[in-house]
């Protein structure tokens, strides 16, 4: 039995106030078996009566819109408690835009000039809580924690950090490496399930829902570059 016959289809809200673009991501999304486009929005004040009467796993949400612009419709969802991942699928990748969207909780930021199939793997990647970011995206991310700004933010992001006892920041220093549970149990001796206890207790100390958000304070403290050095 393959995946997709085991597993129920990942289900997506496709939202995007271009219905050209809708209709595309419609084509392309409902031509793979394992994900099933369950509706559609046009604006972000659309985006929450729909999320309770559709329960879609992943939204994948445009930033400018007539009314409530993507980005406030992603801060709104992800401050509620077990919202679906969202996905930011935009022609807009200015550095402000891609911040709040990852600080808002997105799982992930594309460009729409991403080729369909990475698309296709992307909306897979984040239902199953692993983030994504295009390659531009993640450079301009590293400009960020470059910038002149960067010693005021590092101060802020070591105060948060300093919520966690050691082996958290350990482990939230590999989430900043982009390693996954499995490679991080690896690197520091410990079991799968032990690095996913880790995980959801850095998230709750920190008051944040996903991972991007981890690797995100952890570039702005600085652990993504210089590992820590254990005592």
């Amino acid at each position: 039995m393959t995946a997709s016959q085991s597993q129920p289809p990942v289900r997506v809200l496709l939202v995007d106030d271009d219905p050209l673009v809708r209709t595309g991501l419609q084509l392309l999304l409902g031509g793979t078996p394992d994900i099933l486009v369950v509706g559609e929005a046009s604006d972000g004040a659309e985006v929450l009566p729909l999320v309770d009467r559709l329960a879609p796993d992943v939204v994948l949400m445009d930033i400018r819109m007539p009314t409530v612009d993507g980005l406030t419709a992603t801060e709104r969802l992800r401050g509620r408690e077990r919202s679906p991942e969202v996905l930011v699928l935009t022609t807009f990748n200015a550095d402000e835009h891609v911040l709040r969207a990852l600080r808002a909780g997105a799982a992930g930021f594309l460009l729409k000039d991403t080729l369909p199939a990475d698309i296709v793997s992307a909306v897979r990647k984040v239902a199953s809580g692993e983030p994504v970011l295009s390659p531009a995206v993640t450079g301009q991310l590293i400009a960020h924690v470059a910038d002149p700004g960067r010693a005021e933010r590092a101060t802020r992001a070591w105060a948060r950090m300093e919520r966690l006892n050691e082996r958290e920041r350990e482990v939230a220093f590999a989430v900043g490496q982009g390693r996954s549970n499995a490679e991080i149990a690896s690197d520091l001796y410990m079991s799968v399930a032990t690095v996913k206890t880790h995980v959801s207790r850095i998230l709750a100390k920190l008051d944040m829902n996903n991972r991007v958000q981890i690797a995100l304070l952890a570039h702005e403290a600085g652990l993504a570059e210089d590992r820590p050095q254990r005592s």
